[in-house]
């Protein structure tokens, strides 16, 4: 029987294999390397878009926080606003009082007694003055306490002094002045 020899193709077909295997390893390793570059290329990219996100929250973030600083410097400007609005509405509501505080310290006053000063701090009022007698005071007292616009009247002193041939009573009262409405509010 004739003897043929398969050696070499054997040595070929095992040459072809390990080209074949070598070919499809490095197919694999370029593959591979092209699937992790593709992969860190679109992670890098994800993570620049995702950092310009992030700028522009920050952007944002500060834009919003100078609107908010700048809603409160408003705030602030506004509660002022409405304390001087308020003063100036209590204002015009006690206009008409200092009035009628003036007229009814006029009429109660008796005759024979002068006043020398005149100090309002709330709706306590200061009365110094001079009375021909500490009498002529007490008349006084009387006449505040009936008052409608005028109350609670408290002597501090009353101290007579000789000016000249006659004699005086120079004194301090304290009133409470009657407000709108009958409410009496002192301030202290």
């Amino acid at each position: 029987m004739p003897r043929i020899n398969l050696l070499p193709w054997r040595e070929e077909e095992r040459k072809k294999r390990q080209r074949d295997f070598g070919v499809a390893t490095g197919g694999a390793v370029v593959a591979g390397i092209a699937v992790v570059m593709t992969t860190m290329f679109g992670y890098s990219h994800m993570i620049s878009v995702q950092e310009a996100r992030n700028e522009r929250l920050k952007a944002e973030i500060a834009e919003l926080e100078k609107s908010i600083k700048e809603i409160d410097g408003l705030e602030r400007q506004k509660e002022r606003l409405l304390a001087r609005m308020e003063i100036i509405d209590q204002l015009q509501k006690s206009r008409p009082e200092i009035v009628h505080l003036f007229d009814e310290m006029a009429r109660e006053l008796p005759d024979g007694v002068y006043l020398t000063s005149l100090k309002q701090n709330g709706s306590r009022v200061e009365v110094q003055g001079v009375a021909q007698s500490s009498t002529r005071v007490s008349a006084l007292m009387r006449r505040v306490d009936e008052s409608e616009w005028l109350a609670s009247p408290e002597v501090e002193k009353v101290e007579t002094t000789t000016s000249g041939s006659s004699r005086q009573a120079a004194f301090t009262v304290y009133v409470k002045q009657v407000r709108k409405g009958g409410e009496g509010e002192e301030s202290e």
